[in-house]
């Protein structure tokens, strides 16, 4: 799990790779949840934080981009 200092320095590609992967393993320790006993039920809840983390950077992001094509394009 990284911390959110650390997934600020990344790239938006980085992040939408990591974004990928996170939902992925997410996807695998939930399949793995019904089918057989996890080993550690608590890194459902890390991946979910992960995921929410990554969203939450990008559109932060996503927001101060248009932010400044709006001042831009203001007179």
């Amino acid at each position: 799990m990284s911390k959110p200092a650390e997934l600020r320095e990344q790239t938006d590609e980085q992040l939408d790779l990591l974004l990928k992967e996170t939902q992925q393993n997410l996807f695998r320790l939930r399949l793995q949840s019904e089918t057989e006993r996890l080993e550690a039920p608590s890194e459902i809840v890390k991946a979910k934080r992960e995921i929410a983390r990554i969203k939450t950077i990008l559109r932060l992001r996503q927001i101060e981009r248009e932010r400044s094509a709006a001042t831009a394009l203001a007179p």
